[in-house]
């Protein structure tokens, strides 16, 4: 079973319940979305260079639906082309460019003017200090020309973080993992460490047990 639990829904549980909704994690059968934001190194200069959807397992993420786990590791990519690494890609190769994989849910319509929290539970981090890596819930302009953003550390142990959405059914609200750091060779990456969080279904109201509502998402495919 998809592993989205919905903690509320308006619709079916009435207007008093409107106003907050919990989300979660889910498994590699349920419709995480995944985008790429590329920048210089900061000794580059740090500009922006470019940004566009990547498949999930292209952020360099796994899944073990039998342990209920995703696993993220560092941001790699197998092209040598000097533009990505220094003096091209191979083993020991230097990268030469900042990657900001988001992983993420996205709604549109759905969760609008509610308060959204993202739960669940980081199991381990041990990226180093080349990697950050936060938990996010964003909540976009229509045309994703501005975002409003609530975001926390990825730590080990039991996270919830919170946003107020802007009532606007046309705006897009997304939550998820981002990891951003420097791009490393793919052979390299056990040095740099990993990021382990649950995919196991975050348990529901009764109410919403008792009607099977979990795994309820709309989703469209743009920015982390």
């Amino acid at each position: 079973m998809n592993r989205i639990t919905v903690g509320v829904l308006a619709a079916m549980l009435g207007a008093s319940a409107a106003q907050a909704v919990v989300v979660g994690a889910g498994n590699s059968g349920t419709s995480w979305l995944a985008y790429m934001n590329v920048s210089e190194l900061p000794s580059n200069g740090g500009a922006f260079v470019f940004g566009n959807s990547w498949g999930i397992a292209d952020l360099n993420t796994s899944f073990n639906d039998g342990a209920e786990t995703m696993t993220f590791s560092p941001n790699t990519i197998g092209d040598p082309n000097p533009f990505w690494y220094t003096p091209a890609g191979g083993p020991g190769a230097a990268g030469n460019k900042i990657m900001e994989a988001n992983a993420y849910y996205e709604s549109t319509g759905l969760y609008n003017g509610q308060t959204v929290t993202f739960e669940g539970t980081v199991l381990s981090n041990t990226f180093t200090a080349a990697h950050s890596a936060i938990i996010f819930v964003k909540d976009f302009a229509p045309d994703y020309s501005s975002v409003v953003t609530s975001q926390i550390a990825l730590t080990a142990g039991a996270f919830s973080v919170s946003l107020n959405t802007i009532n606007d059914p046309a705006r897009h609200i997304q939550w998820g993992i981002q990891v951003t750091g420097v791009n490393v060779w793919f052979t390299d990456t056990a040095p740099f460490g990993t990021a382990v969080i649950s995919t196991a279904a975050i348990p529901a109201p009764g109410a919403l047990a008792a009607l099977g509502l979990s795994g309820l998402i709309a989703t469209r495919r743009r920015r982390g």
